[in-house]
């Protein structure tokens, strides 16, 4: 049985890289989610292995859509790895304090992300 994992993303082309990464070397089973809201509604309803979030979306950004996921009893234990450009040493600082399973810098390795989100699973 694969694993499920929620990608919420607002770039549609990156998706689909993401997700057909993760379905092929990962063997996840990709949801996926192109603004915060729908992610938030997925991510509740759904009950996914894990959620990879993009950082910066026009409607609502990660960190806020990070903070209503540990809110929720629903969603409060599902593992979070944050993709994003952001990675200046103020960023890193923001996200080390987030407790999110981890961070996946922008621009990735294609061939290596699903390896990634399963290190930073483990």
């Amino acid at each position: 049985m694969s694993r499920r994992i929620l990608l919420i993303d607002d770039e549609e082309r990156l998706s689909e890289v993401v997700q057909t990464c993760l379905e092929i070397m990962g063997d996840w089973e990709v949801l996926s989610a192109g603004t915060a809201k729908e992610g938030l509604l997925k991510a509740k309803t759904e009950h996914p292995d894990a959620i990879l979030l993009d950082v910066m979306m026009p409607d609502m950004d990660g960190i806020t859509l990070f903070r209503h996921l540990q809110q929720n009893r629903a969603t409060q234990l599902i593992p979070v790895i944050l993709l994003t450009a952001k990675m200046q040493p103020v960023d890193q600082a923001q996200f080390a304090q987030l407790g999110v399973a981890g961070v996946i810098a922008k621009p990735f390795d294609a061939l290596t992300l699903a390896e990634q989100v399963a290190e930073l699973l483990n």
